[in-house]
């Protein structure tokens, strides 16, 4: 049963998305129509799984993230080259979702069956490359060397970032500072690269370059916290893909670090889950509530606002403007999302 405040966090996270996505509406259309003649190929099979995946829609967080941090800097957001790079960063995105599915055995993406169950896991590796050399064939062609670069380390670090993951799955012994720097490199630094991208391409100096960049790092790791909290208290039908499918594929996340550290015993629960790929040993309404009870839940969401407070904080240096508002706003429906 939901509570007035969470019916209320919900209906402000509700319309704080509404007011971003409302104030670039015109732009995230023009990155909807790139996507989908980027994604387009003389090759049959290529055109019918990119519309796949362009249809599958998504929250499109990141490519309005690169356009939030033109316009605050004071660039033209709907810029043809402004939309190109932020649908280079969603084609980006999708790559590594396409990629992960086939690492995890995911069924599920987005509501509807994963590239890989549907398509089997050769073509979804082979589209999932194909829309890597899309995005840097895009990328090239905008003929700056900076940009390129932080999207070449990007890609370098999101991949150096699942390979890590793979030698953690199915231990108990994971450390916070190991978990964080998973989480930087397969999360936050996509979310940091779009911000300083979008500011790059809108001429900001080195100042509102670097604000823009530590705004889209601590963003993006509040957003896998708050993820990774939605993963253990959420149900499947809200989540757009199976509920505690983290721990089930043998990933240990900061609630479970956490509880391990306070309740060692249920290391043996927690590990009979990893191999048994089901909630027999420990149910998770029952693993919720002892995180619940033991504090940890409100722990981690107090983490979650210290990186928000600290995004929030790098907009200082950026004058007062719709767009600057818009990234407030993302601070709050991102982290305080219930889908």
């Amino acid at each position: 049963m939901q509570t007035f405040a969470t019916s209320k966090r919900e209906f402000s996270a509700a319309a704080a998305a509404s007011r971003t996505f409302g104030l670039i509406h015109r732009e995230m259309e023009l990155v909807e129509a790139e996507f989908e003649r980027q994604a387009q190929s003389n090759i049959q099979v290529i055109n019918y799984l990119g519309e796949y995946l362009r249809s599958s829609g998504g929250k499109r967080l990141r490519p309005a993230l690169l356009i939030l941090a033109n316009g605050v800097v004071g660039g033209n957001a709907a810029d043809s080259n402004v939309i190109k790079l932020a649908t280079v960063m969603e084609m980006l995105h999708t790559a590594t979702l396409v990629h992960d599915d086939i690492i995890d055995n995911a069924d599920v993406r987005r509501s509807r069956s994963s590239v890989n169950a549907r398509f089997g896991n050769q073509t979804a590796v082979l589209m999932g490359d194909w829309l890597y050399m899309s995005a840097f064939e895009t990328t090239v062609k905008q003929r700056s060397l900076e940009i390129i670069d932080i999207l070449t380390r990007l890609t370098r670090k999101m991949t150096e970032g699942e390979l890590i993951q793979l030698t953690t799955i199915g231990r108990l012994d994971i450390s916070e500072s190991e978990y964080f720097d998973i989480l930087r490199r397969k999360t936050a630094f996509l979310f940091s690269a779009c911000c300083e991208v979008g500011a790059i391409l809108g001429n900001a100096d080195k100042s509102q370059q670097d604000a823009m960049r530590d705004y889209g790092m601590n963003l993006g790791i509040a957003f896998q916290l708050s993820d990774d909290i939605l993963d253990i208290t959420e149900q499947t039908e809200h989540l757009g893909k199976a509920a505690g499918s983290d721990l089930l594929e043998g990933k240990l996340t900061l609630p479970l670090i956490c509880l391990i550290e306070k309740q060692p015993a249920l290391k043996s629960a927690l590990e009979k889950i990893m191999f048994d790929g089901e909630y027999a040993a420990l149910s998770r309404d029952e693993l919720k509530e002892t995180l619940r009870t033991q504090g940890i839940l409100d722990a981690i969401k107090q983490r979650t606002d210290d990186f928000v407070e600290r995004a929030r904080k790098s907009l200082d240096v950026l004058p007062e403007s719709e767009y600057r508002s818009c990234l407030e706003d993302v601070l709050t429906f991102a982290t305080q999302r219930s889908k």
